[in-house]
This record gives structure tokens, sequence and C-alpha cells, in this order.
């Protein structure tokens, strides 16, 4: 019998509940991650392939996260040339409901995957979906909680910001 959404969100939440209590904080060194991707590549990062990398945690029951995903698609397709690069990092404990997420909500950028969450541990997440802005270095710029659409333009004036920088 397949869990139910509300035990995954449960899940999910005590497994964000639990992270140690210091959160990614400005000006560190972002962890490193190496996830699958949805084509059977790792995804490395950081990995200094791109001017700024923005992280974006998210998972197929999110609301806020399907309100973003248009944006970030916005925002890849716009600076990409610039030296932006943005990744999703899936952490929905089964692929398959990514899929059917991505499936009416499709990405055109990078998507990871990670059932076991442990990026999330890793980058001490608080809340879903959450986001982390790295310079190439992997140094963390900006820390995002949550998605609403009057969050975009600040958001992206922050990229454009740092992307604008010599």
């Amino acid at each position: 019998m397949p869990a139910s959404p509300l035990f995954t969100v449960a899940a999910l939440l005590a497994l964000l509940l639990a992270v140690p209590a210091h959160a990614l904080e400005t000006g560190t060194i972002a962890p490193t991650l190496s996830l699958p991707q949805r084509d059977g590549s790792s995804l490395h990062m950081p990995d200094g392939r791109a001017r700024l990398t923005y992280v974006d945690f998210w998972a197929s029951w999110c609301g806020p996260c399907r309100q973003s995903f248009p944006w970030l698609n916005r925002m890849q397709a716009r600076y990409a040339a610039q030296g932006l690069r943005v990744v999703g990092i899936n952490l929905d404990a089964k692929t398959a409901d990514a899929e059917r997420f991505l499936q009416e909500v499709p990405a055109q950028f990078e998507i990871a995957l990670d059932p076991q969450a442990q990026s999330a541990k890793r980058y001490a997440l608080k809340g879903m979906p959450s986001a982390a802005l790295l310079a190439a270095d992997g140094r963390v710029i900006a820390v995002h909680q949550g998605f609403r659409p009057g969050d975009a333009e600040a958001l992206e004036a922050l990229i454009k910001s740092h992307l604008d920088k010599p």
C-alpha cells in the first residue's frame, strides 16, 4: 500500500526538523553535493561551472514549488548566457512523484533527485521550498525560504546584481 501524501509530508517535515541547529549562512561555503539527475548522470555542486548557481530544493506536494518553477525557467532562460545556473533538487521519497510533477510543471533547468533527502540535511533546510544562491567558488550569497509571486522581483534583482559584478 503506497504511503499517503500526508504521511510523506509528515516524514519530510520530521526530517527537516531533525537537521542541525546551524542553518546555511551567507559567506560560508555550501556543502558539496553529488546527486543523480533524471538522465542518470551525476550532478556535482559546487563545481565552478557557473558564475552563480541558484539551488532550489522542492517536492511534488509543495504548492509554492509549483508557483516557483515558471519563474525559475525564466531566470534560467534570461541569465544563463551571463553565467547563471539553476538547479532543482527534488526531495520526494518516490521519483515517480517528481516525474508526475514535472509532466505538469516542466523544468527547463537541471533537476537532481535526492529521495533520501541527504542534501536537505547537509544544507540544514528549515522549510519548503528553500533556495541558496551560490558563487562560483561555492560561497553562499543568499538563502531564501518559501516562494510567493511577490518574491520574484527582489530575487531577480539579487541575481542580476551579482551577475553584473566584474
